[in-house]
């Protein structure tokens, strides 16, 4: 690779992080960033996320000089890092987005305080009825919400960017899941400085 030209970097983006990894990299200016994404809806089923990252990364192969997955476990029980390990390909730290955007200290602090939790980020906030109510199946069995969000006590809303509409939405999702609500405008966390992390990396 010529010394004058910027490695090309490819990142996997989950869904629900897209918006998000978007806005860092316009943020930069990093022009030599291609960036997809798999459906956000690969949460409800973790166990399908590492083979579809999987089958990806093998479309992709060859293709980039760098390759970072924007996922973080997210549920798969380490079964995704070993998919990643095989191909010598890295990911966003932590267990899953809620931790990164957070920060770790943040979210350990968090968890620690209340284990009960159920966190919303904008993205998730904004396709809740959808993510939650449709594909959880709550809209059209109720009886499913206390199946699901009995063991809960509240719910979190760790948001990206101040937005009244999603705060109010936030705080409605709440009401709905019988969740006391608690809102911690968090930014984006540790992802900027992990995406930045890797694309400065020699």
């Amino acid at each position: 690779m010529p010394e004058d030209r910027l490695p090309s970097v490819f990142v996997l983006a989950c869904g629900a992080l897209v918006n998000e990894m978007l806005a860092v990299i316009s943020a930069n200016g990093w022009s030599h960033i291609t960036v997809e994404c798999l459906p956000a809806a690969l949460h409800n089923t973790p166990d399908r996320i590492p083979a579809a990252v999987a089958s990806r990364l093998d479309d992709a192969a060859g293709r980039y000089d760098r390759i970072l997955v924007g996922y973080a476990d997210c549920g798969t029980g380490g079964l995704l890092d070993r998919e990643l390990e095989a191909r010598g390909v890295e990911r966003l730290p932590g267990a899953h987005c809620y931790e990164f955007f957070a920060t770790t200290p943040a979210f350990t602090a968090l968890h620690d305080a209340e284990p009960g939790t159920f966190y919303l980020t904008d993205y998730l906030t904004r396709h809740f009825d959808r993510l939650v109510m449709r594909d959880l199946g709550i809209i059209d069995h109720p009886e499913l919400r206390d199946a699901y969000f009995g063991n809960y006590t509240r719910l979190v809303y760790l948001s990206q960017v101040p937005s009244a509409g999603l705060l109010a939405r936030a705080q409605a999702a709440a009401e709905l899941l019988g969740l006391a609500f608690e809102h911690r405008p968090v930014g984006y966390g540790d992802l900027g400085t992990s995406l930045e992390s890797f694309v400065n990396a020699r």
